[in-house]
């Protein structure tokens, strides 16, 4: 038998009973629905320095996969062949370690950036503040301002709002797919994908990520916004414990501020019992969050300054000091020490170490990429035979080496072995010259021959040979790569030797 739920209040009042003390218990929903923030579009300084970002880094964005380099495009990640161009920088798989550095470097300046001024990133470079910044421009174009869209929600459908919803998302979307192409355009060289998007030949895997991509700026610029902040970023969460008392923040000045309400311009607050804060709202009403900044430190701000640029259009108006909200520190808004003061103390241990730490990797990491060598050399040995008698009794070994340009410039290389004490006569058996293409890769299989009379004096087992690979000048066209014309235009970087190790089997 199923047991009946227990029995409402309203219900038992409806079928004219009288509800028991348990069933006249309230219900609680567990989801609070989630209000619309409406952002109020605000200018000011810092309105200004956001809005210099976005320009900057969309620029970066969108204008990089179409600047040239050497007849190609400047920044292309080509998966399939297996090759990353960054400018003059030709990267295999095998260069994976600069990508841990460029990771171990946005840490650390992550790091420093929050210890000295907090969230300032979340403010005025990340992806999502940006975007959503670029859409509240569409929206605000489209719908009007703050109070306009809040009308605009709150009426009846008809066609102004139908033809408005229409046009902003339409706006959203396009803004979205060409986000979605500009990213897959640095993995496929674009004008190739927007020759086969309008050839309808366009692939199935860039398919999916132009739609991804754009869908998911869509999504999370248009529809989410604060909520990635507030709920998906892990950094609003771990921020304090990159957070001391003399890390910048945005602060209401309380002291100052309270009590607040409104006021006759005609006396001083104090004289009427009153601080700065008029409780105009706006500062709640720019935040792209829907915070409260009178209410302390919240983990939600994402340190954008947009109170702080209305609040100090206010105190123009109100003829008071500027800073009720400003940028400063825990100690220096309970010291009320000034910007000059703030500044010396953000030069503490802790940003020292982490500014030496960040300055230490940097220069490692350019150095490596300064000091690299022009060819990378991978040595293989033949599995299918590790060792054989060829003619005159000579013990040969083969092996298989990956020979990569690192350059766009085409390269000679000679091979040869290294000369050991422990096995006299080892020569490198057949051709020993090949031509690289620029920034390309072959696989060259090469022997290595020795002496019976060598074999037997190194003893049976496996011996540590170097193969030497060292770079020449280009020859003539009658040198070069088959089906190839040398031109005056190749270049080789001369005078690199490398040494790569490997085993030498003398069989029992």
């Amino acid at each position: 038998m199923i047991p009946k739920p227990p029995q409402t209040a309203a219900a038992a009042a409806a079928a004219g009973g009288e509800a028991s003390d348990d069933a006249a218990t309230a219900v609680v929903s567990l989801y609070a629905r989630q209000q619309k923030i409406y952002p109020r579009a605000v200018s000011g300084w810092f309105a200004g320095w956001r809005w210099a970002l976005v320009w900057a880094t969309q620029l970066v964005f969108y204008g990089g996969p179409w600047l040239e380099w050497n007849a190609r495009q400047a920044v292309l990640f080509d998966l399939g062949a297996r090759r990353f161009y960054i400018f003059n920088l030709v990267l295999y798989p095998q260069d994976f370690i600069y990508l841990t550095g460029l990771l171990i470097i946005s840490a650390y300046a992550l790091f420093l950036f929050t210890a000295v001024a907090g969230r300032v990133w979340c403010g005025f470079a990340c992806p999502q503040t940006v975007y959503t910044e670029i859409f509240l421009w569409v929206e605000h174009r489209i719908e009007g301002n703050r109070n306009a869209r809040m009308r605009l929600d709150a009426g009846p459908w008809n066609l102004n709002k139908l033809g408005r919803k229409t046009a902003k998302h339409a706006v959203w979307l396009g803004i979205g797919l060409w986000t979605g192409i500009t990213f897959v355009g640095y993995f496929t060289p674009i004008r190739e994908l927007l020759g086969s998007m309008t050839s309808l030949g366009l692939g199935p895997w860039e398919t999916f990520w132009v739609l991804f991509y754009g869908f998911a700026t869509y999504g999370n610029a248009g529809w989410m916004r604060e909520q990635v902040c507030k709920y998906m970023c892990p950094y609003a969460r771990f921020q304090s414990a990159m957070f001391d008392k003399d890390t910048l923040i945005i602060a209401y000045d309380e002291a100052r501020g309270e009590p607040r309400g409104t006021r006759s311009r005609k006396l001083p607050a104090r004289e009427q019992g009153l601080g700065d804060c008029i409780n105009c709202g706006l500062c709640v009403q720019v935040c792209p969050t829907g915070i409260d900044i009178r209410k302390g430190l919240q983990y939600e701000c994402i340190g954008c300054a947009a109170c702080v640029d209305v609040c100090d259009g206010v105190m123009d108006k109100m003829k008071t000091p500027r800073g009720l909200i400003r940028y400063t520190s825990q100690n220096g808004l309970a010291q009320g020490a000034s910007a000059k003061q703030m500044l010396r103390h953000a030069v503490r241990p802790r940003v020292l170490v982490y500014s030496a730490v960040l300055m230490m990797i940097c220069i490692a990491f350019v150095a490596s990429l300064a000091l690299r060598t022009p060819l990378r050399v991978d040595v293989v040995r033949d599995r299918a035979t590790l060792a054989r008698l060829v003619e005159d009794g000579r013990i040969e070994n083969v092996y298989r080496l990956q020979l990569m340009n690192i350059t766009e410039h085409l390269q000679r290389v000679r091979l040869s072995a290294e000369a050991n004490p422990a096995l006299p006569g080892l020569v490198l058996s057949g051709r020993d010259e090949y031509l690289l293409e620029p920034a390309g890769a072959r696989w060259v299989t090469v022997a290595l021959q020795l002496p019976p009379e060598s074999a037997e004096a190194a003893g049976p087992g496996a011996h540590t040979v170097r193969f030497v690979i060292e770079t020449l000048p280009p020859q003539d066209a009658q040198g070069s790569a088959p089906g190839r014309q040398a031109d005056d235009g190749d270049r080789n970087e001369s005078g690199v030797t490398l040494h790569e190790a490997s085993t030498f089997i003398v069989p029992r």
